[in-house]
Parts: C-alpha cells; structure tokens; sequence
C-alpha cells in the first residue's frame, strides 16, 4: 500500500486494467467513499466491457455499435484526462505547501509516518458468521441442507437481488438468515469438486457503489462490494485473495 492521493490518472490506470493490485485496492478504497467518482467509473468500465464484447464477436470496427460504444468510451476519458492534468498540478501545489507549513512548524524531523487501513463494514463480520454457520450445517446430518432456490422468490420476499451463477457452480444450501439490518441471504455453492465458497448478500440501509475488495479474517478469505442499496460478500476458507476477488468481479459485473 501507499500513501499516494489516488488521481484522475488512477481511475484512466484502473479502467484500462493497469493498475497491481494493490493500487487496485486503494482506487477502489477512494471510490467506495465517493458514489458520484465510482458511478461514473462504473460507466466507464460497463461501455470498455460492451467494446470488448463487441470486438470478441468479430464486429468489423467500422460498425455502428461498435463505433458508438468506442466514441462514448472515447470521450469520457478524454474529458476526465484533461481534468486529471489539471488535478495533478494542484495536488502538487498542495504538497509543496504543506511541505513548505510542515517544515515551519514541525521542523525537519518533527512529522510521523502514519499509514491509515481501511475498516471493512460490519456486514462483513456476518458474511463470514454465516459462512462458519453453513460448514457446520454441513457436518450435521440432522440439519439437512436446502439445495432448491428461486431467485425471483427470494427477491420477493426481501428485496433481494442475487447476481446470476455460472453455469458450473452446484447450489448445496440457501438459508435467510437474520442480520443487523434486516434478512440477509447465504448461498452455499461449489464452483468445482472440494471447493466451497458462500455467496452472501443483505441491504445494508445505505447507498453506494463499491467494487469488489478482499479481506482475510478469522482464518477465511473474503471480497465484499456493493451495487445500490445491496451489498454482497463472497467467502472462502481455501482461496487466494486474486482469485476470489476476482471471482467477485464477475459477479458483480453480472448485476449490471
């Protein structure tokens, strides 16, 4: 991690996929705080995806869907580039004066390094209770577990809505269970043989755009975001932090 003021640079870096990972979380650190800043992101990101799809299906370049999603992609990034250039240089201007007011009052040994982490949100915590929870569902034969689920159902009841799965992954229990805010959702699935992951999601009573970040805590790994007033987590005992993280990527890309 750094300490680097994420700069309209960062987001042109991030759409493109340039950045390491660890810049990756830092952006998506700055957006989470900022809707406006991680809507348009999401845009972004939404008509680059439309341009790949478009190239992948082997449109001529020349065709007007393609040419619009490219002109759109086009021009939302030239404008934000310009903006970023002048971003840039005021934000040197402000560490130059800082440097200059931090020199005078502290004096040249006087500041500390203090590098601050990003809390994760509280439903965290319960997307992995009811991760721990479903394990040991699974080790009881006299709690049998639910494989049937309706999506439409669930939404229905809760508000719910869940990301469509990959075809390959198996559905082994669904359970509502009760949260801080309100029901909250847990899928246990198995994308392959002897691997276990859980799909939780809830409303959280606030609004935000966020995208996928990991964590690993209490011996699992996790990668939570949200889309609107829905927030997911996807949970793991046995993942890496890239893998599962961008496992959340694709899902929640799916909710677009």
């Amino acid at each position: 991690m750094t300490n680097d003021p994420v700069l309209e640079s960062d987001l042109h870096a991030y759409v493109d996929d340039q950045l390491d990972v660890a810049r990756r979380i830092e952006v998506e650190a700055y957006l989470s705080q900022r809707p406006q800043a991680a809507a348009q992101v999401m845009a972004d990101l939404r008509i680059r995806d439309e341009l790949r799809l478009a190239l992948a299906e082997r449109r001529s370049p020349a065709e007007p869907k393609t040419r619009e999603a490219a002109g759109r992609l086009q021009r939302s990034l030239a404008w934000r580039r310009v903006y970023g250039t002048l971003q840039r240089v005021a934000a040197v201007l402000v560490f130059i004066a800082a440097g200059w007011a931090g020199h005078a009052y502290f004096g040249p040994f006087g500041a500390k390094e203090v590098v601050a982490s990003v809390q994760p949100p509280a439903f965290v915590d319960e997307a992995i209770c009811a991760h721990k929870t479903s394990l040991l569902r699974e080790k009881m034969p006299s709690q049998p577990e639910v494989s049937g689920y309706d999506p439409d159902d669930i939404r229905s009841a809760t508000a719910i809505v869940l990301p469509p799965l990959p075809q390959a992954w198996r559905v082994v229990d669904m359970q509502i269970f009760p949260s801080a805010y309100g029901p909250s959702v847990e899928l246990a699935v198995q994308p392959r043989a002897g691997e276990r992951l859980s799909l939780f999601a809830l409303r959280p009573g606030s609004f935000a755009v966020q995208q996928p970040l990991p964590i690993h805590k209490n011996e699992v790994q996790a990668a939570y975001w949200q889309i609107g007033d829905v927030a997911y987590a996807l949970v793991a005992d046995k993942a890496s932090a890239d893998e599962l993280t961008e496992t959340a990527r694709r899902l929640a890309r799916s909710l677009h």
